[in-house]
């Protein structure tokens, strides 16, 4: 059987966005309709913001390990969290957690290597851009990276918390999005890090200056190959 996959979520529509490739795309690998088993606790999102206006990181991450336990508890063999920002926490938690967790920086990081680009430009959250969580990821993987403008990172951010958090996609954000990528092009990138779970609402390989690294499927996707690991290996 495959595992039981736990998801740890913060914003609703990355998360959903999370849960429905995991649903979608398990078709490919166990046949028509199947998809393995999988389970999500979330908080209310303004418990996470409360913590991240005050820089509590400390809380955010009591806040994943209490999903922890829950999810632990109902039977997931494992957790992945579709929310990039709070993954700056998890550092903190992580040997108190009863269960592990797929990295969402390393799974992205090891698609980048995979396809062969490397210097990467970073989107999200100004909590995410201004965090170690990519560039730690990356510099271990031989990769560049490059931060939006400090102007770029507070419109991104007002983007995606007062619009694309509320399911909210002008064309005028998608545009600015378009903007700042086509800047990071220019300054040497090859590839974009859509890295909030909600940019790849608004944005993908169709529409973006530059290749896109979705960091919400990749990590879906790579929570299936962990979960069918086991049955593909007996079969």
């Amino acid at each position: 059987m495959p595992l039981h996959i736990g998801i740890v979520a913060c914003s609703a529509e990355g998360a959903a966005l999370c849960y429905r490739t995991i649903c979608a795309e398990g078709a490919a690998l166990l046949g028509p309709h199947a998809h393995p088993e999988v389970s999500m606790h979330t908080p209310s999102l303004a418990e996470y913001v409360a913590c991240l206006d005050r820089g509590d990181w400390a809380g955010v991450g009591e806040l994943m390990l209490d999903s922890a336990r829950r999810l632990a508890g109902i039977g997931a063999d494992f957790l992945i969290c579709p929310d990039n920002t709070i993954h700056a926490a998890l550092p903190g938690i992580v040997a108190r957690s009863p269960l592990p967790w797929l990295h969402i920086a390393e799974v992205v990081a090891d698609e980048a290597v995979a396809r062969g680009f490397k210097r990467l430009g970073l989107t999200g959250t100004k909590w995410l851009v201004d965090s170690e969580v990519y560039p730690e990821k990356l510099v271990a993987r031989g990769l560049e990276y490059l931060r939006p403008d400090p102007d770029e990172r507070d419109e991104i951010g007002r983007i995606i918390m007062d619009e694309l958090v509320y399911g909210m996609f002008k064309p005028e954000s998608i545009a600015y999005f378009q903007q700042v990528i086509t800047r990071m092009r220019q300054a040497g990138c090859d590839a974009v890090v859509l890295g909030c779970t909600e940019i790849p609402l608004i944005l993908g390989d169709e529409n973006s200056p530059l290749p896109t690294l979705d960091s919400t499927r990749l990590l879906a996707r790579a929570a299936l190959r962990r979960a069918t690991q086991v049955s593909v290996a007996s079969g």
